[in-house]
């Protein structure tokens, strides 16, 4: 993996991340290296739980960042947080 492609990794995880606090609600909790690391969590969790229910996870930890990608990192950062909100507070949200 390239230099840029670590870049754009760090970038896409930040935004991705960042996107689904706010979704989730957690934004107020959440710091930069929070965000990325909710991203490429997320993105982990989303790709390995497409591959499994669709066989389908191409996310932006393959270097892959099509529309596709980013949906499934999206929705596995929001699945994070929703468990992550689940032991913490009781509640999804």
């Amino acid at each position: 993996m390239g230099l840029i492609n670590i870049i754009l990794w760090l970038l896409f995880g930040a935004l991705i991340g960042w996107l689904a606090s706010i979704v989730m609600r957690t934004n107020a909790r959440q710091g930069a290296i929070l965000n990325i690391v909710v991203g490429i969590v997320g993105a982990l969790l989303g790709g390995w739980l497409f591959g499994l229910l669709l066989g389908a996870g191409n996310t932006i930890n393959q270097g892959n960042f099509s529309l596709g990608s980013l949906l499934v990192s999206f929705l596995g950062a929001v699945i994070l947080l929703g468990i992550v909100n689940l032991f913490t507070r009781g509640s999804v949200r």
